[in-house]
């Protein structure tokens, strides 16, 4: 990863946070993006003050300008995008039939158009390098979850939209890779939206007993330097895709057990 140029989205917490360290530890050129200045600025300047090399962007993914404006200052510091990490993102937790749509919509802004808008203009750049495309999913995108609709449904339009373009440019020497983590110890569960499109502010599970961001983050740096096209993390996830396969209708009922059980579950 020496001197390759990575733009990581949602950087500013959790996989992404931990991304930042991982690939300034393998000497990669960082461009930090998320919503939140102030986080940026530390990280940022914590990433140089060691020696590594980093800018950041402020950006809301879910709006065009912005991710077109994390290219193009990208290409002006460092003139050229080795690989691009689609990793910011947001959850929910409520049934669909208390949804209001204004959360799923936002739902899917962020974590589908967010990858779409940064994908489709930092993409001739990195078809010059042959580099790579991430895309942060989930196992919510091979397993729809209760009570994660608009999740569940962005997931699985990220994995279609990434695969189709991984086909595209089978002659080009893309790698697309989709990394699908379990549930992993973060703030996206504390940030999820209820059914009014207010934070959770609490996580309804055991952060403690969960794969670290900082495990994850080493897991998808080896899968892009193996040129992997997927990987899933964690057993739980791991057994869950595979038994999915095979015995659909019994997972359907061990994954509406194990997230009925979840403090304040909705059903």
């Amino acid at each position: 990863m020496k001197n390759k140029v990575i733009i990581i989205t949602g950087a500013s917490s959790g996989i992404g946070e931990s991304c930042v360290y991982e690939f300034f530890n393998r000497g990669a050129h960082l461009v930090l993006v998320s919503r939140t200045e102030s986080k940026l600025i530390k990280l940022t300047n914590k990433i140089n003050k060691q020696g590594g090399s980093a800018i950041y962007v402020v950006a809301d993914v879910s709006q065009e300008l912005h991710c077109v404006n994390v290219v193009n200052k990208t290409i002006e510091e460092y003139g050229k995008i080795d690989i691009l990490i689609n990793n910011a993102g947001i959850s929910m937790r409520a049934l669909f039939s208390d949804l209001d749509l204004n959360v799923f919509d936002q739902v899917m802004k962020i974590n589908f158009y967010g990858t779409l808008y940064c994908t489709k203009h930092a993409l001739k750049f990195i078809l010059k390098q042959q580099g790579s495309i991430v895309g942060i999913s989930s196992i919510a995108g091979h397993k729809g979850l209760p009570a994660r609709t608009a999740y569940s449904a962005s997931k699985f339009a990220m994995t279609g939209l990434l695969e189709a373009l991984r086909i595209e440019n089978l002659q080009n020497n893309l790698h697309v890779l989709i990394a699908s983590p379990g549930f992993t110890a973060s703030k996206i569960r504390a940030n999820a939206l209820n059914s009014k499109g207010e934070h959770q502010v609490e996580s309804p599970r055991n952060e403690k007993h969960m794969m670290s961001s900082e495990l994850v983050a080493k897991k998808i740096a080896i899968a892009i330097k193996k040129r992997k096209s997927s990987i899933v993390l964690t057993f739980q996830g791991k057994l869950l895709v595979f038994l999915n396969k095979f015995f659909p209708n019994l997972v359907d009922k061990l994954v509406f057990n194990n997230l009925s059980k979840e403090e304040g579950s909705p059903f």
